[in-house]
Formats: C-alpha cells, structure tokens, sequence
C-alpha cells in the first residue's frame, strides 16, 4: 500500500485514541467530583446523627448562634452548639481524617508493591502501634503519652522491617524480602503486645487494652483531629507528589529504572509516608482494618489504575466509608461498637466481591 493510502487510517487511529483518552478523563473528573460531593454530605449527615437528636436547621441555627449568642432564641441554639462542637464535630473529623490516610497509604502500598492484596499494616505499623498504645495503657501514660508512644512504635517497626530487609537483600529480591521482613517484624510486635496483655491488670488494664485494639474513636478530642490534621498534611503532600512515579513502579523495578526513576529511594518515600500516615491514625483510632485494602480496590474499580486520579478517590472515599462506618457504630445500639468488627463485616464479603469482579472483566 502507498505510503499517502496509509496516512488517513493512522491518523484516524490517533484521533479516536485522543478521544477515548478525553471520555475517560471527563468520566473520571465526574467520579471525583461525585465524590467530593458524596463525602460533603456525609459529614452534613454525621454531625446530625447520634444520641443527642441535631436536624439539619439546628446544626444551621447552632453556626449561627455563635456569630451572634445574643439573638433570640440563642440559647438553645447553644446547647446544639455544645453538642456539635464540643463533642460530635471532632469525632466526625477524626473519622474523616483517619479513613482518608488509611485509604491514601493503602493505594500507596498496593502501587509500589504492584500487588492488590496489600495494605497499610503490611510492614508491621499497625502491629508496632498497637504495642506501643498496649505499653502506654500498663504504664499509664495517659491519653496523649499512649499515642505518642504508639505512633512512635509504629514508626520503628516499619523502620526495623526496612533495616532488615536491608539486610538480608543482597539474597532476595527486594519487593520479596521487604514484604517477609514486614511479617517477621509484626509478628514480633504482635507477641510483645500478647506479652503486654498478659502483665496488665485483669480487671482494669487488660480490658482498656483489649477495647482499644479493636479500634474506635470515642475518645477523638480537638488535639487529636490537630495531630491527625498536621500528619494527613504531610503524608497526602509526599503521596501526591510521588504520584507519577507510583504509576511507574506498578511497572517493575527494572522498567522503572529505564524511565529514570530512582527505585530504591521512590519506595523508601512512599513507605515513609505512607507509615507517618497509618501510624497517625492506627495511634488515635486503634486498630481500623480492611479500609486501607478494600477502599482503594473500590476506587480503582471507579477510575482506573492511574494513581494521578486513584489517589483522589481513594481519599475521598475513604473518607466517606469510615463516616458512614462510624455512624453505624454510635448509633445503632445502646453501646457503641468499636469500628473493626463492623469493617470486617462490611469489608470481607466487599472485597470478595470487587475480585470476583475483576475477574470476571479479565
């Protein structure tokens, strides 16, 4: 075939390649911004549920009141005011934030890891946390000591996964090693912790520890959604800077490195944001399992595998999940149950069901 016969067919070709890319763009634009609305109103929605009945006009009346409490009618509108920002408002936050960064570092993992079956707690973070809140609770450090000795043992176990892995690489593959040295290491930590449990003080200790592993945010105060805040910050900035280079690693080590990127140095940032991101949340909400891994299954099943888009609707719908979790959790019996079980029950049949899907698209 001439060369001028061949011309229109390829540039016919490009042009409906260019369109497709545009349709899933817009789509993917429209996921996002569906999204965003879905979680504005789930916190809407959050601040109105629980004991203390809030409608929609006294959450209205109550912002209000605190521009003017000299108006009419003011004070009761300052009794809903107490009620929403005294106690609902920073637990409604901390639901938001945690589920957020959970979702975030689960993307993140399951990106540089190039496996969908991975979550936050894969380098032992949740398990080195938990440790450190177990320790804080028998020594009775109070509130604020107890998660920061949690979030700082969170930190070291995933730091000690990594040195280890260090360590023992030159044997292994890199991706393979990391991902055993991470067991052994939470597997550690997780006896140290049954080694707590076993110290502690049956009948007042035992069942704190006990209670607070298996996750819950009735405690969340004003410094705690600050401290979550400051840290989401941080890590969701390092997360979306590295996004590009995430879409990269999911190729492999070695097609990585062709592109220019420098592997070992692109997992050991998103491994540390990642950890600043669950070890944060894993320190003021206990142990919240199964977001970090089923969230951003749900997320790319919506918008795809390019994380320059996945990690939006991660966050974003993550968020929405754990307030809609957490809701359940405060309101639908006489005492509150902690945020794992319902994760779990949620969470499993879920996430059966999104591989069931995916494979049967395959």
């Amino acid at each position: 075939m001439p060369e001028s016969e061949g011309r229109p067919a390829a540039s016919g070709s490009a042009e409906a390649v260019r369109a497709a890319v545009g349709r899933q763009r817009a789509r993917n634009a429209a996921v996002v911004a569906g999204l965003a609305l879905l979680l504005a109103a789930m916190v809407a929605l959050s601040l109105a549920l629980g004991r203390y009945e809030v409608d929609f006009g006294s959450v209205a009346a109550a912002v209000a009141a605190l521009a003017n409490p000299d108006a009419p009618a003011a004070e009761e509108a300052m009794r809903h005011a107490g009620v929403l920002f005294t106690l609902r408002l920073p637990r409604v936050l901390a639901a938001l934030l945690v589920g957020t960064a959970l979702s975030a570092a689960g993307c993140a993992y399951q990106g540089i890891f190039k496996n969908p079956m991975v979550s936050p707690d894969l380098l032992g973070a949740s398990a080195g946390a938990c440790f450190g809140a177990a320790v804080g609770i028998l020594l009775s450090f109070g509130g604020l000591g107890m998660e920061i000795s949690a979030f700082a043992c969170g930190v070291i176990a995933v730091a000690a996964s990594w040195g280890l892995s260090s360590v023992l690489a030159r044997r292994v593959g890199n991706i393979l090693v990391l991902v055993l040295s991470g067991l052994v290491i939470g597997q550690l930590f997780q006896a140290f912790t049954s080694a707590v449990k076993f110290l502690a003080d049956p009948n007042s200790q035992l069942p704190e520890i006990t209670f607070w592993l298996m996750g819950g945010l009735s405690n969340a105060d004003e410094f705690d959604v600050v401290a979550l805040a400051v840290a989401l910050a941080v890590g969701l900035a390092g997360l979306f800077a590295l996004r590009w280079r995430i879409n990269v690693m999911a190729l492999g080590d070695e097609e990585a490195a062709s592109l220019g990127v420098s592997v070992k140095r692109t997992r050991l940032a998103v491994v540390g944001f990642a950890t600043l991101l669950t070890s944060a949340s894993v320190a003021v909400a206990g142990m919240v399992g199964w977001v970090g891994l089923i969230i951003p299954h749900l997320a790319r099943f919506l918008v795809g595998p390019d994380h320059r888009v996945l990690l939006p609707a991660s966050v974003l719908l993550g968020g929405s999940f754990l307030l809609a979790v957490d809701d359940v959790c405060r309101c639908i019996y006489t005492t509150e149950i902690p945020l794992s079980i319902l994760t779990a029950i949620i969470g499993a049949p879920l996430f059966v069901y999104l591989v069931w899907r995916q494979r049967g698209q395959r």
